[in-house]
């Protein structure tokens, strides 16, 4: 269950804050050039605030269209175990619903434990059909 103490909202943190958050939660660092360019270009976001801190987010990214994918989802140790991740995928996957093409592709990369997360908003593990793949500059 949430804890109502928190405001959960549309929008995106600060690049500041983006980067520190990702950081926080064990996400992989960016630098400040890559959150400039990649934070304006989000579909739609969510922030969790508790007094006046940011303590969460997710985004999604996507072409507006044909292809989507989930990002960023994350919320600050000591804030988990509350619902905030739920009600963060809950924002997302509502906006995608309200506004995404029925035929567009949603995906993600589910980190660890994280897939048990994303599968009550139903997503499902595409392997061995497809497998996630990446490249790092």
């Amino acid at each position: 269950m949430s804890d109502p103490g928190y405001d959960v909202r549309a929008g995106v943190p600060s690049s500041e804050t983006f980067r520190d958050l990702r950081v926080a939660c064990g996400l992989s660092p960016k630098s400040a050039e890559a959150a400039a360019l990649g934070l304006p270009n989000t579909w739609h976001g969510v922030v969790v605030e508790r007094d006046g801190l940011t303590v969460g987010m997710g985004r999604v990214i996507g072409d507006g269209g044909c292809h989507f994918q989930v990002v960023d989802i994350c919320v600050l140790p000591e804030h988990q175990g509350r619902g905030l991740g739920k009600r963060i995928m809950r924002e997302l996957t509502d906006e995608l619903t309200r506004r995404a093409p029925a035929t567009a592709y949603v995906s993600l990369v589910a980190d660890g434990d994280a897939r048990h997360l994303y599968a009550q908003f139903g997503f499902v593990e595409t392997a061995p059909v497809s497998v996630a793949m990446a490249r790092r500059f």
